[in-house]
């Protein structure tokens, strides 16, 4: 099984060098009866935290959508209208993704409660052929905002992406997928590249858990446009016919994921080992601890067999149906979670800590410029991205002895952050219903700063006390070549697997074996 499980993880990863995961959760499988939603963004460049204020546009307003000549698959900017009035909404921002014009998001949570992850999909060679030169439409990042600004519900979010896909097309990597949630349901839509318009989307329900690690659809009803679980371009059937992509008399039923995407080795939509867990493996393993609580969901999000460096941060929220938008709460990680601590935030926090904001660390073009002078005081402070990454470097350099400490501490420091949960919250909705909203904002705020803040400190902690063990104990080395940037292309990044090296066979991976085991 391994031999032909790392043969898949270093074809997708030539295929994909960055990518990105979700996890849905249906709320008759949850603890509290929300839906939860989870993952990450797997992007090297710069992340930070940003809270985006509800706005009213003027009737001739426009936003820039699309990519451009630089992206991996070139293509130009255009200008579409923008609506009358978006919604606030929380997002992890970052700088840079094959070439996109920055800022970008994967997602996040939206006042009304919808919750929109990103997600990789690799579309087969014959699509992105037909890609067009320069490629026009809005890219992925520019769907997910719009579902953010604009959508009340999460079937209403993939109408919208349907609808932007039609009128103005869609621009892309190779192909795409989104993860959008409500507190009554979810849906995953894929898009796909070509300049066809191709999309389908299928809803997930209160029993389904779902792992994106790709994006995925299976099977799709041909008659989707009467089946109120299912929607997709009016040619996402026709046109896989037409390319003899599935065959409508033979015995198969329509499959999106083999019409659409890449097929190899022995990999499918749920299983192949893209990360050194397959989506099949990830689903069981969430499915397991129903009732799923958040600590639950945080801990799969953080497994360190799916994430490691490439993780540029973890989120984690539950979705509640007749919440206080102010109080609609998401739990995030400055980095990869498998050694940073989750910090609740909620949407009616009035800023974020310039410790959390942008800083020049991974930022594209950082190595080519100076600072502009108007981030002189944020670019001062610590970045909690660049701690925490310190932190997974020496963690990973002994994970069998440093990871148990660190990832204790880190649920001792979330634990504690959950037991003021019921407290603080209780009493910003009391300031609420009393017609103080705006303590209740300082009340949020507050907690959140203080929460980050004691953070920082926890990570810095961390990177002394690792630093001073690896020194005195003569296991810290030196680099012994040159060439500080991996080369990506299926090279591995660094991660808490003990020993594990992609250019020796399976069997001699100590860590494989024991996974082997666990699985």
């Amino acid at each position: 099984m391994f031999p032909q499980l790392l043969a898949a993880v270093l074809l997708c990863f030539s295929k994909t060098t960055s990518a990105s995961y979700a996890f849905y959760i249906g709320k008759s499988l949850t603890q509290d009866g929300s839906v939860m939603v989870g993952g990450t963004g797997e992007e090297v460049s710069s992340h930070w935290l940003e809270i985006f204020p509800a706005k009213d546009h003027p009737p001739n307003a426009t936003i820039t959508v699309g990519v451009t000549e630089d992206a991996s698959m070139p293509g130009q900017l255009m200008n579409i209208s923008q609506a009358p009035h978006t919604f606030r909404y929380l997002s992890m921002e970052y700088s840079d993704f094959e070439g996109f014009p920055a800022p970008l998001t994967n997602g996040g949570v939206s006042e009304k409660g919808i919750a929109v992850r990103d997600v990789w999909v690799s579309n087969r060679d014959e699509l992105v052929a037909m890609t067009p030169n320069p490629q026009m439409g809005l890219q992925y990042s520019d769907l997910a905002r719009i579902v953010l600004e604009r959508a009340s519900t999460a079937r209403e979010g993939v109408e919208l992406i349907g609808q932007m896909i039609a009128e103005y097309g869609y621009s892309d990597y190779g192909g795409n997928s989104h993860l959008i949630a409500d507190a009554d349901e979810g849906w995953v839509v894929l898009e796909m590249s070509g300049g066809k318009g191709l999309w389908a989307a299928e809803r997930l329900g209160d029993e389904d858990v779902r792992v994106l690690y790709p994006g995925y659809i299976e099977e799709f009803p041909v008659d989707f446009a009467n089946n109120s679980d299912y929607m997709g371009s009016p040619n996402i059937v026709s046109f896989a016919i037409e390319q003899g992509w599935w065959n409508p008399n033979g015995t198969e039923p329509f499959n999106i994921f083999k019409a659409y995407c890449v097929q190899g080795g022995n990999y499918t939509a749920r299983d192949g080992g893209f990360k050194y867990m397959s989506q099949a493996a990830l689903e069981e393993a969430a499915r397991a601890m129903a009732p799923v609580s958040e600590k639950d969901l945080i801990d799969r999000v953080r497994d360190y067999r799916i994430s490691d460096d490439e993780a540029g941060y973890g989120q984690v929220v539950s979705l509640h149906a007749d919440i206080n938008p102010d109080l609609i709460r998401i739990w995030v990680a400055p980095t990869g979670s498998v050694t940073a601590p989750f910090n609740p935030w909620w949407l009616g926090v009035k800023s974020v800590l310039p410790e959390y904001g942008q800083h020049r660390y991974l930022t594209k073009d950082a190595a080519s410029t100076f600072l502009d002078v108007d981030f002189q005081y944020q670019e001062a402070t610590h970045f909690a991205g660049r701690i925490f990454k310190q932190t997974l470097y020496y963690t990973c350099s002994d994970p069998e002895t440093f990871l148990p400490v660190v990832q204790s501490m880190l649920h001792g420091f979330e634990n504690a952050s959950f037991s003021d949960l019921e407290w603080i919250e209780r009493s910003a909705q009391t300031l609420v219903e009393n017609g103080q909203r705006e303590d209740a904002l300082d009340l949020l705020t507050f907690y959140s700063h203080s929460r980050a803040e004691k953070a920082l400190a926890l990570g810095r902690t961390m990177v002394d006390a690792l630093d001073a063990y690896v020194k005195l104990t003569g296991q810290f080395r030196m680099p012994s070549g040159s060439r500080i940037n991996d080369p990506g292309l299926g090279a591995e990044t660094v991660n808490c697997l003990v020993g594990f090296d992609p250019d020796q066979p399976a069997d001699e991976q100590s860590p494989l074996r024991r996974f082997r085991r666990q699985l």
